[in-house]
């Protein structure tokens, strides 16, 4: 496992080790003392996996208190995660990864920071950890295309549900 430290204050790259022989492949996805050891001390509570077809965009959303540790389990995404924390000089600041289920990585998010995903592939499967049980009215919501964010996506236009439309 390879932790880097991102961009952003508190977002963590993590590239998982892979063993493959003959028979194909074997990713750890989580190993609490592992990540315990390189500084991820993060209690997780509930595990989450959202699937989606090329073109939709999910999120942008997150909230206060909830850490989470975003994979990909199939296909490939194109994933922003930005600082939404109004009292931090980063605020709005943001950072594009691409996860996929051939490079093995991984993106652990902190609280006040949203995360939204685009489907870069046919079908995607995200996967990601939370810290806190999910609570829709602590919750915040981010437009993908807001013009004070500037944000950047390889699509122009995107899949999205009504909630991420307003």
């Amino acid at each position: 496992m390879n932790v880097e430290k991102s961009e952003l204050d508190g977002v963590i790259l993590i590239k998982l080790d892979c063993f493959e022989d003959h028979r194909g492949e074997y990713v750890e996805l989580y190993n609490r003392q592992r990540y315990h050891t390189e500084g991820i001390d993060v209690d997780f509570v509930e595990d989450d996996i959202s699937i989606a077809t090329r073109g939709v965009i999910k999120g942008i959303h997150g909230d206060p208190v909830t850490w989470k540790l975003i994979s990909c389990l199939h296909g490939k995404f194109y994933l922003v995660v930005i600082n939404y924390d109004e009292t931090s000089v980063n605020f709005g600041k943001w950072q594009s990864f691409v996860l996929s289920e051939s490079n093995k990585k991984q993106v652990l998010v902190p609280p006040k920071h949203g995360n939204g995903h685009l489907c870069l592939s046919n079908k995607s499967i995200f996967h990601y950890k939370q810290s806190q049980y999910y609570e829709p009215a602590r919750q915040f919501t981010i437009k993908w295309n807001d013009p004070k964010f500037k944000i950047w996506w390889p699509v122009k236009e995107p899949i999205l549900s009504m909630r991420d439309e307003r």
